[in-house]
This record gives C-alpha cells, sequence and structure tokens, in this order.
C-alpha cells in the first residue's frame, strides 16, 4: 500500500513526548496563527513585519499551500509546517518550506521530527527538491539543515535589519 501524505504519524521525542505529527485540521487555524504571531513578533526566523495580520497569515500558511502539517503533544498543537510550489510552473516540482515550533518547546526535537517529516511528505506529494529561500544568517537551525542535506547555494547580503539570509536546496525522494 502506497503511503498518503495525509495521514497521522506517531513520533517519540528525544525526551520521551509521544509526538502526532498529521494534516491541519479546520480548528487548527487559531491555534497556528497564534503561534505564527508569536514567531513573527519575536523575530525569530521569518521576515515578516509585525504585528501579524490573519491576511499575511492566510497568504503564508493557508491560500497558497500544498500542505500544511502539524505536531500535536496531547492534543496541543506545538509546531507546524508548510509545503508549497517554490515556483510556477515547468519549476513547481520544487517545494518551498517553512517551519515553525512553540517557544516553550523549542530545543526538544520538535523542530528535527517537522523537517524529517516535510522530507518523507514532499516526494508523496510530487516535489522532488525543497529549496529555503531566505534562512536567517544567524538561524540556529541551519545546522540542522545541513546535517540533513541541504546546501547552501546562495547568499543574501543585507537581507533583513542588516542580517545576511542563506538559500539553501534539498533533493528529496
Amino acid at each position: 500500500m502506497t503511503p498518503s501524505p495525509l495521514e497521522e504519524r506517531a513520533h517519540v521525542t528525544p525526551g520521551g513526548d509521544a509526538l502526532v505529527i498529521g494534516p491541519v485540521a479546520d480548528g487548527d487555524h487559531e491555534a497556528l496563527f497564534e503561534l505564527f504571531a508569536d514567531v513573527v513578533g519575536s523575530g525569530d526566523g521569518y521576515p515578516h513585519a509585525a504585528p501579524l495580520t490573519r491576511g499575511t497569515f492566510d497568504a503564508t500558511w493557508v491560500a497558497p499551500v500544498t500542505l500544511v502539517a502539524v505536531a500535536r503533544l496531547d492534543q496541543l498543537l506545538v509546531g507546524a509546517y508548510y509545503l508549497k510550489p517554490n515556483f510556477p510552473g515547468r519549476a513547481a516540482h520544487i517545494a518551498n518550506t517553512g517551519y515553525i515550533v512553540d517557544r516553550a518547546r523549542r530545543r526538544s526535537g520538535i523542530g528535527r521530527l517537522l523537517v524529517e517529516d516535510s522530507l518523507w511528505r514532499a516526494p508523496l506529494l510530487g516535489f522532488d527538491a525543497i529549496q529555503f529561500n531566505l534562512v536567517f544568517a544567524g538561524n540556529p537551525a541551519r545546522s540542522l539543515y545541513e546535517e540533513l542535506g541541504w546546501r547552501q547555494i546562495g547568499r543574501i547580503p543585507d537581507a533583513v535589519d542588516g542580517g545576511d539570509a542563506v538559500i539553501y536546496w534539498r533533493r528529496v525522494g
């Protein structure tokens, strides 16, 4: 039986917590908005300007996406990622993705599980590569991305608030 990109998958964090990652449900959007608003408000990894508006949230997490997956610990939404075409038309086989983890749950292995889950789901959705367009040069997740096979393919000087950003690419599937 071919696996479905829409199935829920059980994981265990390094600390032993049971985590479930699966497609976003209609009732998750408010919690996801609040989580993303916190990330945007702190300036921790997205170039969006605070305060986050519903329109900006929808343009990132709702309207243009192929899939949004959320991570739950005991039914509480603690992280998420999206997969969507990075480019239109003939280059739509290259995905773009973004990840968020609740501030209180960072450094617990949830981010790694989200990234690994996206690597599993991306080819099931027809993608053969994932590109990150703008990773802050100081983002601690860069070491994780590189460990999991992403290659730095470019650098954008003074991308956000004078800080550089990195462009990463990785084949999947």
